[in-house]
């Protein structure tokens, strides 16, 4: 049994009979009174971010989760399908067990999160960043550049974002899965 020592980001422990997923910690040792731990968990199961604060020196229960990297194949009507590339075994995941569907693109690889002793599939985790093509971009005002004007665009995966006037059709950009903000433009 591990203690708040141990927290590290990513690490996955059980809490009040659920999973979660340490997003955020931070140690704080105030000028009086004891340390402590503050913490931003995430739920496994609902995707819910909570916070929650240990005494420093709690035990806590760690989840023993083990991180394979797959291959999106493709979505049908209500899965989407990976691919196991070690072992080439097939899985299918609902969309609320990945962290940014719209972001997916066949071919690329991601990380799935397994609970070991279980045997369960938590999460699937897709790279901070992604390269994507633009296929439809509204066209750019000329003159209108005084200010960080933006247009839409839609990418390959079919979801819209807002990039700079500059960026054209068949343009491939990169993207912040997270914040679904364009990055730069990929020569």
């Amino acid at each position: 049994m591990e203690n708040t020592a141990d927290i590290k980001n990513g690490l996955c422990i059980e809490l009040n009979g659920n999973l979660f997923f340490v997003i955020e910690f931070q140690h704080v040792k105030p000028g009086k009174g004891p340390a402590f731990v503050r913490t931003k968990l995430k739920n496994v199961k609902t995707g819910k971010v909570i916070d929650n604060t240990f005494p420093s020196g709690h035990k806590i229960v760690t989840a023993r989760v083990e991180k394979r990297v797959h291959q999106f194949l493709y979505k049908d009507a209500d899965k989407y399908y990976f691919m196991d590339t070690s072992n080439f075994e097939q899985i299918s995941l609902n969309p609320e067990q990945i962290d940014f569907p719209d972001f997916l693109i066949e071919g690329k690889e991601v990380e799935i999160s397994i609970h070991t002793e279980k045997g369960k599939i938590l999460n699937c985790e897709l790279p901070n960043n992604i390269e994507t093509k633009i296929i439809f971009a509204e066209p750019g005002v000329k003159g209108d550049t005084a200010t960080n004007a933006t247009k839409r665009a839609k990418i390959e995966t079919g979801t819209e974002i807002q990039v700079p006037l500059f960026i054209n059709e068949n343009d491939i950009i990169k993207v912040d899965v997270k914040q679904k903000k364009y990055l730069e433009r990929v020569k």
